[in-house]
């Protein structure tokens, strides 16, 4: 019977796709932390948006060329409280992420494509995260995370290094991701890409594209 098959592998991102929204995770760090939304916005604009400022801190934190806590120290100066008192440096990144817990339904989507014989990867980007390398060695047959190879999304060599490692040209790959820039610099190398927004419309994009059920 002939393979009929649009992709052999799906690449997933983990903090927002594999994990619950990063926007509620964000809201309860914000609220609990007594942080500004509106300077928040504007530093992320800063040092993620498209004109973002060339080796920023979260640049460097992703590559790994930043220690966590350097980061968190220049973070937390660049961040307004509501209170006007100063923003605690240490443990602000466990403090962002604290609420951030496994998707079960995208979990179960990542076992559901196993069982049709779709190779599974992951390509984050870090931030210090702790990644649950148990789960994630079961689900995954390649695993990039950016602070353990020095690159991050989007830049083009990070999606080359993937490709290598699951040893397929990009028109064979789909990638998942809740960031459009990551997204669109997937596709810019030919990989099919999703953005993803929630668990229901990304298994649904995912069964159009592989014609199949899901």
């Amino acid at each position: 019977m002939p393979d009929n098959r649009v992709v052999d592998a799906v690449v997933f991102d983990y903090g927002g796709v594999l994990t619950t929204p990063l926007s509620a995770t964000t809201g309860g760090w914000l609220a609990a932390d007594g942080i500004d939304p509106a300077g928040f916005a504007a530093l992320m604009q800063a040092w993620l948006g498209r004109d973002a400022e060339p080796d920023n801190p979260i640049h460097l934190l992703e590559t790994g060329a930043l220690p966590v806590a350097e980061f968190e120290r220049q973070f937390a100066a660049r961040l307004v409280s509501t209170t006007g008192a100063p923003v605690v440096a240490e443990g602000v990144l466990g403090r962002l992420f604290a609420a951030m817990s496994p998707s079960e339904e995208m979990n179960q989507l990542v076992r559901d494509l196993r069982e049709r014989g779709q190779r599974i990867g992951l390509l984050s980007n870090s931030w210090g995260n702790d990644y649950p390398h148990d789960v994630l060695d079961e689900l995954c047959d390649v695993v990039v995370i950016s602070g353990e190879v020095g690159l991050r999304k989007p830049d083009e060599p990070i999606y080359r290094l993937l490709l290598d490692r699951l040893d397929l040209p990009a028109e064979r790959v789909v990638f998942v991701d809740d960031f459009t820039a990551n997204v669109r610099a997937a596709q810019a190398i030919g990989m099919h890409g999703i953005r993803h927004v929630d668990p229901a419309s990304t298994r649904a994009a995912l069964a159009e594209l592989l014609g199949e059920d899901l």
